[in-house]
């Protein structure tokens, strides 16, 4: 079902009434401002948030993080631009701001009238700006991305007094497979209220919405069906159709919420359904029809009975879509993506990681993940996030070895204005409270000082955090995900980490292997091309491509990263084949050395021996390929335990 709207406008008195018995007697009463915003106001009280007065310390990114965040949503940044463009056009003028949030609400994009910016910017209502329901309270954005609904909150009925000025309308922007990607918002003087905005500001969504879908089944890569639905022909093809991505194998792939209310689906229910269970016509039915006139529109029965319009594409060569069972087992069919798959390239030592992370994502078991730094952990943390049930909510991650020692507990912990000398006026939240209900990333973490690990260790065993400078403690609850080069288990043996925390970290260790004892580097060198140069077939020369497999790589995948990135920048219009003149002057030398091919043979230039640690991976990866990942079959291949196999994938 389409998401419904908060648009019933609440009676001034009424809101006062509510404000006061929510300060007298900490409930909200639902009798005086109704269910929704009621729920949205006493969520804002949980939060800690005071209606009144100062408002404690909201994130706000720095120049540097607001671009990372936006390189992180290019493509939704990429899709909502001209947009939101378009919906400023037609608002000019009129005293407002068009603005796009991500979604943990930070403020990624904005236009807006002069005179009317400069009063948004007092409330902080600019890019960088979280605007979550946690920080700010009761708002468009925030309220729209934790309810998931479009929503219209207007003057008074925002929960802090502050921004009462204003009047805003959001609406949630999905993504074809349901996640939530960020959240489009019309704000402006109250006094401007017009009860049109929030229809305006749902038609652009659907707009946005209808871009990432051709984008991400675009019939040039796809490999599946798509169908376009309407209750007309004549709106076959414009933005109010219903789309609907199909596999191979019948499963839907993606949608749009025209198409959910359609076919009467939520979007938890996609992934797993099938196309026969939906439509009276058969998939062999809509493959005819594409194979003779992909053109010509049809029309379609839903199970429950209604005639709707259909125009049915397919990614491929129709041909292609064997419906001879036999023929057809013989087409391997996707995997449904996620995160985690999206990293899987074919190396039986991650493939064994992979698995163990599958089975824990999601349960409350903090992981810990060691390896060489530059082999991805951070990547690798962020993917399971990704994967996970907390995929909504933020990802926030800390490096503990890039702060100074005497302001990562103010960073971490936040503090209350005033705390110390150099601190806002209105304080800081701190990290922990910002990866509430989402997951927390501290990167090396064998490099905290140990002042802060008692810190953390009550944290994570209290489930509540004080801000410096004192205050009532603030619960929370996130996954934890902790990083390291070190040998943890060395530094309790020097003093220098605290047992019990580590014992609290490691509900899981999961070894990264370096990228030298990986045996997917060829996969891993198409998968990063393909990502940097989309859809155009860059390849690299077969000699240098043996180079780059015999090279150690002892920045490991941030190394081969910026190679690459390198080598595409260097390439002209004309080629699509990365050569020796490509390639940045210290990278070509290292594999030009004398010891390079010797390293290929496993042997270093003075012909020693390698260390068994590295014959005894390479061993097991050679043993774990040929079994297809099989632990079991690869431990007696090996002559060893599973379990001591396992130990030594771990490293």
């Amino acid at each position: 079902m389409p998401p419904k709207a908060l648009q019933e406008r609440t009676a001034p008195n009424l809101l006062r009434e509510a404000r006061r018995q929510l300060l007298s007697g900490g409930s909200v009463p639902t009798d005086l401002i109704g269910p929704d915003l009621a729920r949205s106001w006493q969520r804002s009280w949980g939060a800690g948030l005071q209606p009144c007065g100062q408002m404690p310390g909201a994130p706000h990114a720095s120049g540097a993080q607001l671009a990372r965040a936006l390189e992180r949503q290019r493509e939704l940044v990429a899709h909502a631009r001209p947009v939101m463009e378009f919906m400023f056009d037609q608002t000019r003028e009129s005293g407002c701001m068009v603005i796009l949030a991500g979604a943990d609400g930070m403020l990624l994009h904005a236009f807006g009238d002069s005179q009317f910016v400069n009063r948004a910017e007092r409330v902080a209502l600019r890019p960088g700006a979280t605007w979550h329901e946690q920080y700010r309270g009761t708002n468009a954005i925030g309220t729209a991305l934790t309810d998931e609904l479009a929503v219209v909150v207007h003057a008074d009925e925002h929960y802090l007094e502050r921004n009462g000025f204003l009047t805003c309308s959001a609406a949630p922007i999905h993504d074809p497979s349901g996640r939530l990607l960020g959240a489009l918002d019309v704000s402006g003087d109250h006094r401007g209220y017009h009860h049109h905005t929030l229809g305006l500001v749902r038609s652009a969504v659907r707009m946005i919405e209808h871009r990432l879908f051709d984008t991400r089944h675009d019939l040039r890569q796809w490999g599946g069906l798509r169908l376009r639905f309407h209750s007309q022909p004549e709106g076959l093809g414009t933005v109010t159709e219903g789309l609907l991505a199909v596999r191979e194998d019948g499963l839907l792939a993606g949608a749009n919420a025209t198409a959910l209310e359609l076919l009467g689906l939520r979007w938890p229910d996609l992934a797993q359904t099938r196309l026969d269970t939906l439509l009276a016509e058969s998939l062999d039915q809509l493959m005819e029809w594409c194979q003779r006139s992909s053109h010509i529109p049809r029309v379609v029965h839903t199970v429950s009975g209604h005639a709707v319009w259909v125009r049915v594409e397919a990614g491929r060569p129709a041909h292609l879509f064997l419906r001879d069972p036999v023929a057809a087992a013989a087409v391997p069919l996707a995997e449904p993506a996620d995160a985690l798959a999206a990293l899987e390239t074919g190396d039986a030592a991650m493939q064994a990681v992979f698995v163990r992370a599958r089975k824990v994502v999601g349960k409350p078991i903090a992981l810990l993940l060691q390896g060489e730094s530059g082999v991805g952990k951070e990547v690798f943390a962020r993917a399971l996030h990704a994967s996970g049930p907390r995929q909504t909510q933020p990802f926030v991650a800390v490096n503990c070895a890039a702060l100074p020692e005497n302001l990562i507990e103010a960073e971490l912990f936040g503090y209350l204005g005033g705390a110390f000398t150099g601190s806002r006026r209105e304080g800081a939240p701190g990290r922990i409270r910002e990866a509430h209900l989402g997951t927390l990333f501290l990167d090396e973490i064998g490099d905290m000082p140990l002042s802060l690990q008692a810190r953390l260790l009550r944290v994570l065993q209290d489930r509540q955090v004080v801000p410096l400078g004192g205050g009532q403690p603030v619960a929370v609850d996130f996954a934890l995900v902790c990083a390291t080069h070190r040998d943890l288990m060395a530094e309790i043996k020097v003093g220098r980490f605290r047992e019990d925390l580590y014992y609290r970290l490691n509900g899981l260790t999961l070894q990264l292997p370096a990228l030298r004892e990986r045996t997917d580097l060829a996969q891993m060198l198409a998968r990063e091309l393909q990502r940097l140069e989309p859809g155009r077939g860059v390849t690299v020369a077969q000699d240098l491509l043996q180079a780059l497999l015999c090279y150690r790589w002892p920045g490991n995948l941030r190394q081969l990263a910026n190679a690459l990135r390198t080598a595409c920048a260097l390439l002209d219009p004309h080629e699509t084949v990365i050569g020796w003149n490509h390639l940045p002057d210290d990278l070509a030398g290292a594999l030009q050395a004398p010891d390079a091919a010797a390293d290929c043979l496993g042997e270093s230039a003075e012909g020693a021996v390698p260390d068994l640690r590295t014959v005894s991976r390479q061993a097991i990866n050679r043993t774990l390929n040929a079994c297809q990942g099989n632990l079991s079959e690869a431990a007696r291949s090996l002559g060893i335990s599973r379990n001591t196999l396992y130990r030594k994938l771990r490293g």
